[in-house]
């Protein structure tokens, strides 16, 4: 693979806490981790999308749709670790730019795929995206915001409402962070050598440990429908009924 490449992989496991064997809950009939897949080649993004798992199961669904899958080590505490252990292969180790599906996103909408791939082609350390969210829905924890400066470059993390809309007007606008980060092999290199930061621990968000040591996130705003990943029971009701609503179309 040569270094105008770009690599996708998507990082499961089986043991969620939430939503036990997640990639391989059905969805509308099939495997999670298939829609997972099949929504991120459609993206027109990504060179290559491989599946990175330790769990045989969730590889040979991969496989079913003709999607290659990676077996992977059993002792990542994250799936951005699991990332960088594909992504150190020898036949991916020359590739331009490595991108970070998150394995419950089967809605992410294909523009920010290429947006977060478009950061890094810009100079960020790491690209991402993040949509625009109503303020009801935006008090959920379960849905992280993002605050961002006038360069794009992103300032905060957090599933609290950020920013805080101190004179009620109603005016502020809600960033909805999706489950995608691109990044240049050397940069992904050097977050998983990063020491945990308290607001990551806090918050639950590894991307606040790259923030928090120095590494840049440029963030992508794009003004497309988005549905949250599916952590929970209610999630993947929701996204059924997404389906029963839309039929099989993906999101833009």
């Amino acid at each position: 693979m040569s270094a105008d490449k770009v690599l996708g992989v998507i990082p499961a496991r089986l043991g969620a806490e939430r939503l036990p064997g997640k990639p391989l809950r059905l969805l509308g009939g099939q495997p999670l981790i298939q829609r997972v897949a099949l929504n991120a080649q459609a993206s027109g993004a990504l060179d290559e999308v491989v599946v990175a798992s330790d769990a045989e199961e969730v590889l040979e669904a991969a496989r079913a749709v003709g999607v290659r899958g990676v077996r992977t080590r059993g002792d990542h505490v994250s799936g951005t670790s699991r990332v960088g252990e594909v992504a150190a292969l020898p036949e991916f180790a020359g590739c331009g730019i490595v991108v970070n599906v998150q394995g419950d996103e089967p809605f992410l909408p294909a523009a920010a795929i290429r947006a977060a791939v478009g950061q890094v082609v810009a100079g960020w350390d790491v690209g991402t995206a993040a949509v625009p969210i109503g303020a009801a829905e935006a008090v959920s924890p379960n849905i992280v915001k993002v605050v961002v400066d006038e360069l794009g470059r992103a300032l905060y993390f957090s599933r609290a409402l950020i920013p805080h809309d101190r004179t009620g007007a109603g005016e502020v606008r809600y960033w909805q962070h999706l489950g995608v980060y691109a990044y240049r092999p050397d940069a992904l290199a050097l977050w998983l050598t990063l020491p945990p930061t308290g607001p990551e621990e806090a918050e639950k968000l590894e991307q606040l440990r790259a923030l928090g040591n120095g590494l840049s996130i440029g963030v992508a705003r794009v003004d497309v429908a988005a549905l949250p990943g599916i952590d929970t029971e209610d999630d993947l009701r929701r996204a059924e009924a997404h389906l029963a609503a839309h039929g099989e179309r993906l999101t833009g």
